[in-house]
């Protein structure tokens, strides 16, 4: 399971959804793609606000400057990804 902790300045993605096998797994890949797109995003609008770590698995972004942007592109990046998980309850779970 995809385990999804959001908190004010950080939020940590870790895990695998299990959902089917590696390579052709769609939960882990929508997982990826919202979050990796909404990192570039952040960082296309201000380089310094955000750092993370990423491993196979895991995902670690701390949030350095808050802003109207920054703080809107997080919020759209956690809506997507609890929609994901309301489709995939099983799969992946969000605590905020």
């Amino acid at each position: 399971m995809i385990k999804v902790s959001v908190k004010k300045d950080r939020i940590i993605i870790s895990g695998h959804s299990d959902y089917s096998v590696s390579g052709s797994d769609i939960v882990c890949a929508s997982v990826s793609s919202i979050v990796i797109t909404s990192i570039n995003a952040i960082l296309r609008v201000d380089n310094s606000a955000i750092k993370y770590e990423k491993n196979d698995g895991f995902i670690d972004i701390e949030i350095l400057n808050h802003s109207n942007i920054v703080d809107l592109l997080i919020d759209n990046m956690i809506s997507l990804l609890e929609e994901l998980a309301n489709q995939y309850d099983e799969n992946i779970k969000i605590d905020k």
